[in-house]
This record gives C-alpha cells, sequence and structure tokens, in this order.
C-alpha cells in the first residue's frame, strides 16, 4: 500500500495544474484623468423650466502636478513595468500630469512587478510551462489521496490599495496588469462578479464534502495573479466564507491585487456576524502588502458635463420617454426578458436597440441585486431610469442596491439616462456614516432636531458607498464619459458588421 501511496505522489509532483475555463463578464475600461474645470446635469424644477447644476470646479495644482512627475526617475523603470507606461501615458497627454500619491502606489506596484517577474517560475504563472495532455483533475486526486493538496503559497505577497473615490485605484491597477505576459494565469474582474462566480461555482459543487476547496482549485489553475477591483463586503453570505476561500487560494499560490474604498480593518464594519469575519482580515492583511492611496483629488470630477442625461425634477416621465424614443430611433420598445444566473430571468418593461427602460421601483424596490444588474447589462448598454428619489431611513434597502446598480453600470461602461428628485449629492445627503453624525451640531430647539433626523440614515457602510457613487454618477454625465461610450458602441457595431458579413 505504501508503494502506491508512493507513486501517487511522484504522479502528483509531475501533473500540471488543470485548465479551465473561468471566465466573467467585465469590461477593462481605459483610464483618463483629465484637467477640466467643472461638470453639469439638468436640473427641472416643477415648472419644468430647465436650468443647469454645476458641480464644483476641482482644480490640481500645476506646481503640485509637476514637483509630482518630477519624482520619476525614468532610468529606475527602464526594465518595462507599470512605472514606465504611466510616464508614457502622462508624456503622450492620456493621462493628467501625474499626482505624488498616484507615483507612491505605482512604485509599490513596480515592486511586486518585479518580483513576480523574477519568480515567475516558482509561482507557475506561465500557463503553457506544461503539455496541455498532462492536465489533471485536482478534485479527483484530493478525494482519492486525503493528504493532497499539500500547501503552497506564493513567494510573493500580494498588494491591497485603499484610499477614496476618484484617487485612480482601479486605472492604477489596470495599468499593473495590462503590463503582464498574456500567456500568464491571471485574471481582472471586479468583485461583485467575482463573489457571483463563487456562489455560482458552490452551487454546481453542492453536495460535496467541501465545495469551497474545489471552487479554490478551480480558481486557481486558471488564475495564479488574481486582481479584485471594488474590493467591498456588504453581504452576510459572502462574509461568512470569504476567509476560508480565499486561505484555500492562498495555499494553492494564488496572489492577490486589490483595491477598494476601505482599509482592511473597516470592511465589513457593523456587518452581521462580523466576528466571524474578522479572521479573514488577519488572512488578508498576512498575504497582502496594505498601501493607502492618501490623494485628495477626484479624478472622475475633473470631466466637463456639458451635456448629458441627468434630469432633475418631478413629472419627468413624458421627457424622458421622449430621450428614450430619441435613442432607439425606428426600433420599437416592448417588454423583453433577459437570463440573469442559475436559470433565474429579469423583465424588462421595455427594450430596443440595446436601451432598457426601468422605474426606479421596479429596479431597485424589488429584491434584485448584483447577479440581475449584470445580467440586465450583458444585454443593454443604455439603462432609462425613472424617479430616483432622494435616500434616507425610509428607504435604505433601496438605496443599497442603487449603490450597486451604479457599480454595475460603471463596471460595464453602461449610458445613464435618469429622472432624480436631487443631484447626486442631493441624492445622499441624509445618509450619513456613524462618525459624521457624532460631529453633527445639535440643534437650539429638541423638536426641530427631531423633524431634521426623522429620515437620517446613519450607515456606515452606506456612507462611504454613497461618495462613490456620487463620483461615479458625476463622470458618468460627462461629455467624455458619453464620448467614450458612442466610440466603444461605435465599434462594437462595426465588428457586427464584420461578422455578418464573414458569414
Amino acid at each position: 500500500m505504501r508503494a502506491i501511496v508512493q507513486s501517487i505522489r511522484n504522479i502528483r509532483s509531475v501533473c500540471p495544474k488543470k485548465i479551465s475555463n473561468y471566465s466573467s463578464a467585465f469590461v477593462r475600461r481605459r483610464g483618463h484623468l483629465i484637467r477640466i474645470n467643472s461638470t453639469s446635469v439638468y436640473r427641472l424644477p416643477d415648472n419644468a423650466e430647465i436650468h443647469r447644476f454645476l458641480f464644483p470646479a476641482i482644480f490640481t495644482p500645476r506646481s503640485f502636478s509637476t514637483d509630482a512627475t518630477s519624482e520619476v526617475d525614468i532610468t529606475e523603470v527602464n526594465r518595462g513595468g507599470p512605472l514606465v507606461e504611466y510616464e508614457r501615458r502622462i508624456s503622450t497627454g492620456e493621462l493628467f500630469d501625474g499626482d505624488a500619491c498616484q507615483v507612491g502606489t505605482l512604485r509599490e506596484l513596480q515592486r511586486l512587478y518585479d518580483e513576480i517577474v523574477e519568480s515567475a517560475s516558482a509561482c507557475r504563472l506561465d500557463r503553457y510551462e506544461v503539455p496541455e495532455k498532462t492536465v489533471r483533475n485536482r478534485w479527483f486526486w484530493s478525494r482519492l489521496v486525503p493528504q493532497y493538496p499539500q500547501s503552497s503559497y506564493s513567494p510573493v505577497k500580494g498588494l491591497y490599495l485603499y484610499g477614496g473615490v476618484g484617487t485612480g485605484k482601479t486605472m492604477l491597477m489596470d495599468l499593473f496588469f495590462d503590463q503582464l505576459p498574456s500567456n500568464w494565469r491571471k485574471k481582472r474582474i471586479h468583485f461583485h462578479d467575482f463573489m457571483l462566480d463563487v456562489h455560482s461555482r458552490l452551487q454546481k459543487h453542492k453536495g460535496v464534502a467541501d465545495p469551497l476547496e474545489v471552487v479554490a482549485g478551480e480558481i486557481s489553475d486558471d488564475a495564479v495573479l488574481l486582481c479584485l477591483d471594488e474590493f467591498m463586503v456588504t453581504d452576510v453570505a459572502d462574509a461568512l466564507i470569504l476567509n476560508r476561500l480565499f486561505r484555500h487560494l492562498f495555499s494553492n499560490g494564488v496572489i492577490l491585487v486589490a483595491t477598494s474604498n476601505r482599509a482592511p480593518d473597516n470592511l465589513y464594519e457593523g456587518g452581521l456576524q462580523r466576528d466571524l469575519f474578522l479572521p479573514f482580515i488577519a488572512t488578508l492583511k498576512e498575504r497582502c502588502v496594505v498601501h493607502e492611496i492618501g490623494s485628495a483629488v477626484d479624478y472622475r470630477k475633473l470631466t466637463s458635463a456639458e451635456e448629458g442625461f441627468y434630469f432633475i425634477g418631478k413629472d419627468l416621465s413624458n421627457l424622458l420617454k421622449q430621450n428614450f424614443q430619441q435613442l432607439i430611433g425606428e426600433h420599437a420598445a416592448s417588454p423583453q426578458v433577459v437570463e440573469v444566473v442559475m436559470g433565474r430571468t429579469l423583465q424588462v418593461p421595455l427594450g430596443a436597440d440595446g436601451c432598457a427602460y426601468f422605474s426606479f421601483e421596479e429596479l431597485c424596490d424589488r429584491p434584485l441585486g448584483a447577479a440581475d444588474y449584470f445580467g440586465l447589462f450583458k444585454n443593454f448598454h443604455t439603462l432609462a431610469l425613472e424617479g430616483i428619489p432622494k435616500f434616507g431611513l425610509h428607504n435604505r434597502t433601496a438605496a443599497y442596491r442603487f449603490v450597486t446598480l451604479v457599480d454595475v453600470m460603471y463596471e460595464n461602461r453602461a449610458r445613464l439616462l435618469c429622472a432624480a428628485e436631487g443631484s447626486p449629492v442631493e441624492l445622499f445627503e441624509n445618509i450619513v456614516t456613524v462618525s459624521d453624525a457624532q460631529q453633527m451640531a445639535p440643534r437650539t430647539s429638541s423638536r426641530s432636531r427631531r423633524n431634521d433626523d426623522s429620515n437620517l440614515c446613519v450607515d456606515n457602510e452606506l456612507g462611504f458607498a454613497k461618495d462613490r457613487t456620487i463620483s461615479r454618477l458625476t463622470e458618468m454625465n460627462s461629455k467624455e464619459y458619453l464620448e467614450q461610450h458612442a466610440e466603444e458602441r461605435h465599434l462594437s457595431q462595426q465588428f457586427a458588421k464584420a461578422d455578418v458579413a464573414q458569414v
């Protein structure tokens, strides 16, 4: 029997990892940091007269930017990597002059890049290193030989980037990711999409003794370097499995690069059964270098929204439908059904030519989540959303869904046509963190204070998320964003025509 076990061990030592088809729906965006004066949306008061709502102008001092870029010594990075690409994009005008905080973050990414390149073989990054015919099934061998798999932590620690909204975290991570060889086992995915895929896989392996081990094996077979954008834990189902999932991933040699608005210690703050989530924070800090991007500049607001589809006012249904009709042209809008995930479907009240029309209640007052929104934007590139209310204690759940909806839209670079009760800032003015609530000045009258606070929603997770949502709504209404959307739509149509011509 010992001889048989030893033979199996020998076979294990030479077998490559299974190459699986671990894929996900995400659209990698181009980073554009643009120096412009202001942004705007259309405001329609009750008399339906259109006025402009101007967001405060945000400027980056030229002297600050010049000093920051001078810190990048091109001789230090001529070996290749994200720093070189960053400097090239600045020199060609693709990016605004360097931010000192971004440069500091790039040095961390460059350090990680160098370490990974140097240890590429030890990390087993090249997916073509071993002939495909010898690929084995990790799960099968783990069932046959109980001792398998042995832990194989990567010699390289990952990187966890966190900071305020619009500071360029996603752009910097994408810049790092794009510099890595295409034949490496790497994956860049939004955290929402990643967790949806995990739960889908868990459902598939239901009944297995440890389905998380199987799922982690499948993911790590395909992606040794895992880049997760917008790491944010709000769901108790996610919180309870993350520690075990990532312990399996890290023991399989996975290197994690993540971006987030929250420091590791603040993840899932105030969440249900958070004590069961705390070991994950320790695991994350053990396997990743934690780096804060301290920039105070929200680059998403440095865009010029001289045109847009964000209308403010009441009773704007007719106006919104007129604009929706202009977008779909001669196409006839009709109810549609889209497939979401695991057999679920989503009813679309009106849809035509890649444009969908919903009321806010239909999309955010129903028990829908990220999976439904991802399914929607796999089929539609434009959303017309009617009746976005101001958020507070009375509709906190809907506010959470709206935040998720905007995240998914932004990730898919979708276009938003909407009518709302207020500007993005005004929509969330009654959503505050515990710290914000404590700092509020007391009223002279307890009665007036009680009236002011009747709809005040004190929620740490939502209070942090609102800044990201405001920032993204601002950018999505910008001229640059809409022009990029139109350009991508044009390219998509050209490819579609080319495919039809080939057929």
